[in-house]
């Protein structure tokens, strides 16, 4: 099937088209097959792209508001996407009206709801159930020399350790924001790294107060050098910092991400006592 429908262009984390992340949205993919797919995020050259479908007959939801989500990137498909979800969430609500969806993506099922204030779309996604685990020493010193950090520019608050909230991320702290903005790094050692420890994006992270971080994601395994907005990192990174002690239990983080590339965002990460998984949400619009 190579019949190829309509492809939108939504910002996410951001009510600025100058701002976010872009994504490609394709909200009617069953004429696509797999390479299809690919070659439309391809073209597109954004970190991913969705693609919806009909839903597996047993997810429920309200009917007419739940679907199957893919996510692509212009090298592969992803597991899950937090930004493309809120992109095409916000893209739904434009056409069906704010309220609660539900997808079936390849991580999981994840319930979305869209709310509007003063005509401005805000979407928040909820992860599936998270976990972190441990790096290697050998893994750490190749991400590091990948990087060309130092190992004194590391953070001590923030131990190294492998994320997971629907997709796998390396979360690396950086001791001052100067670490973090001067960002150049050896992009084919990074991906063949990142490929081994099947790691979506490496999030960089500096803490600028107690629940304000600012971060950058390193995306090579994508074929693109940097993530500007990564609602997928953002939610691994809340259940991260709450299983370190980083955070209370139940509170709200604000992650500012995109601004060292030109294209500033906000993402906000809400952690719930009880409840393991992690609500990120954030404003998205259409690019003209």
């Amino acid at each position: 099937m190579t019949t190829e429908p309509e492809v939108l262009h939504y910002t996410a984390f951001s009510a600025d088209p100058a701002g976010g992340n872009r994504a490609g949205v394709v909200l009617d993919a069953a004429g696509l097959d797999d390479d299809a797919m690919l070659a439309v995020a391809a073209r597109l050259g954004y970190s991913e792209s969705a693609f919806l479908t009909d839903p597996p007959e047993d997810l429920g939801g309200t009917p007419g508001r739940a679907f199957t989500l893919r996510f692509f990137s212009p090298k592969a498909e992803v597991p899950f996407c937090g930004h493309a979800t809120v992109a095409a969430s916000v893209a739904l609500a434009e056409r069906i009206g704010p309220g609660d969806l539900l997808f079936a993506t390849p991580a999981g099922t994840v319930p979305v709801s869209v709310t509007e204030d003063d005509g401005v779309l805000r979407a928040t996604l909820t992860t599936v159930e998270p976990h972190t685990e441990q790096i290697g020493d050998a893994d750490l010193a190749e991400a590091l020399a990948a990087l060309d950090w130092p190992a004194g520019d590391l953070d001590p608050t923030l131990p190294p350790r492998i994320a997971f909230a629907g997709a796998r991320h390396l979360v690396l702290g950086a001791a001052t924001r100067e670490r973090l903005a001067d960002l150049s790094y050896d992009f084919a050692r990074l991906e063949a790294l990142m490929h081994r420890l099947e790691l979506t994006t490496v999030q960089l992270v500096w803490r600028e107060s107690r629940t304000v971080f600012h971060v950058r994601d390193p995306f090579p395994v994508g074929g693109v050098v940097e993530d500007p907005a990564t609602g997928a990192a953002a939610g691994a990174f809340g259940a991260y910092a709450r299983e370190f002690g980083l955070v209370p239990a139940s509170s709200v983080l604000t992650l500012h991400q995109g601004a060292d590339m030109g294209r500033p965002g906000v993402l906000t990460v809400e952690l719930r006592e009880g409840d393991a998984r992690v609500r990120v949400s954030g404003t998205g619009t259409r690019i003209a």
